[in-house]
């Protein structure tokens, strides 16, 4: 005969395991993997520049760094006075890059001195400046001047927007509107329903800067000032979206 404490502990010890594995289980389905939808939606803007950001350089040569320095110092100076005449504020001036570097001449293979060392016959200056124009339609006039004035050694530029915000905003929104239709589209094919917003993150990227060598070979093809195509930028902004598969 089976006493009765017995068998009620070997109740409670069953309930009790079965009551454990219910819990895992349960906790497995919370944590574990889960059906998901996973969509990238990308989302765009074009709109015209309505700044550009310039880098002018002066590159000067002399047999001493004092004389290249002042004959740079004195063109430089001219251009920074044409950028002031055509309304540039100095908040939109800055010196971005002074350079001073000696030229050197080395002996010849035929030399009969082949340790002889390189010499000095010269200095390189270069002074480059970093100018903002907001008033795009004088970008042209200002890149004539400033090689008229001596600017001699080109860098990049810019057409950009002043304050892009806006645009990357209706980007932003596009691009989150393309996500949930595809979502939709994904589901409907599938035969099942979208479900809950599980996480959305969100990559964007800025138009490209224009070569200010584009520019100047638009120059050779034309007489007094630069022409101009500032076209429009493209503001594009791509969004990950996963989506619960919604099981009811």
């Amino acid at each position: 005969m089976t006493h009765p404490l017995k068998l009620n502990h070997t109740v409670l010890l069953a309930v009790t395991v079965l009551v454990l594995i219910s819990g895992t289980v349960a906790c497995a389905a919370e944590n574990g993997p889960y059906p998901r939808i996973l969509v990238t939606g990308q989302g765009r803007v074009d709109v015209a520049p309505d700044m550009a950001v310039l880098t002018l350089t002066v590159t000067r040569e002399a047999e001493t760094a004092r004389a290249a320095l002042s004959a740079n110092s004195s063109a430089m100076s001219d251009v920074l006075a044409a950028m002031t005449a055509e309304g540039i504020e100095a908040r939109d001036l800055q010196t971005s890059n002074l350079s001073i570097q000696p030229k050197y001449v080395y002996p010849s293979s035929n030399s009969a001195n082949k340790n002889e060392p390189p010499k000095i016959v010269g200095y390189t200056v270069r002074n480059s400046l970093t100018v903002r124009v907001r008033d795009i339609n004088s970008v042209g006039v200002i890149l004539d001047k400033s090689v008229t004035l001596g600017v001699n050694e080109g860098g990049n530029f810019i057409l950009t927007n002043a304050d892009p915000s806006a645009a990357i905003t209706q980007a932003r929104s596009n691009a989150v509107k393309d996500a949930i239709a595809k979502a939709g589209t994904l589901a409907e094919a599938a035969g099942v329903k979208t479900g809950d917003l599980l996480e959305i993150s969100e990559r964007s990227s800025n138009p490209q800067p224009v070569t200010m060598a584009r520019m100047e070979m638009a120059r050779t093809r034309s007489v007094g000032t630069v022409p101009m195509a500032a076209g429009e930028n493209t503001y594009k902004v791509t969004v990950n979206v996963s989506f619960a598969i919604d099981q009811q």
